[in-house]
């Protein structure tokens, strides 16, 4: 049987095909920790953040999204990360566009296009509520945080402070 690479080659072939199989195995598992892009009349969101790799990939890919909102639980001098939040964002007209979806996590991503928004988060029957406003060519930011005792069981195990 003869090769397709010379002998002084191989080295370099093994080499290359070494180095792809390791890429492809990196990607997939990058793959595995990118939560989904979902859509809601029209706006994309993600959400997500459990576990430490997903929560530095919310953290990093926020940015980049319009609009970002973190949920919490406060317990004393830190706060827990929540998950299960139910989102409702309305316009300015009071147009649902992102409507009682449920986060995958402690952070959620949306494009909003520029201006004022009203956002509600629900966690364990209690609502927060606030307005949040889109600038041009920039990202708004807003973190809903409940009071302790506030349904337990949809807590993140990570602690921020």
């Amino acid at each position: 049987m003869t090769s397709r690479f010379p002998s002084r080659m191989r080295p370099v072939a093994a080499a290359l095909f070494c180095g792809a199989v390791l890429l492809g195995a990196l990607s997939s598992a990058q793959a595995a920790v990118n939560p989904p892009i979902y859509m809601s009349h029209g706006v994309e969101y993600m959400s997500g953040g459990i576990g430490s790799d997903e929560a530095q990939l919310m953290e990093t890919v926020s940015p980049r999204w319009p609009a970002t909102f973190e949920f919490a639980v406060k317990d004393g001098k830190s706060a827990d990360f929540a998950a299960n939040v139910h989102v409702t964002v309305r316009d300015a007209h009071g147009v649902a566009l992102i409507d009682n979806v449920t986060s995958g996590g402690p952070f959620m991503v949306a494009r909003l296009e520029p201006g004022n928004y009203d956002v509600e988060a629900t966690l364990g029957g209690q609502v927060l509520k606030q307005q949040v406003r889109v600038p041009e060519g920039a990202s708004a930011k807003a973190n809903f945080v409940w009071p302790a005792g506030t349904d337990m069981a949809s807590v993140g195990t990570r602690t921020v402070q």
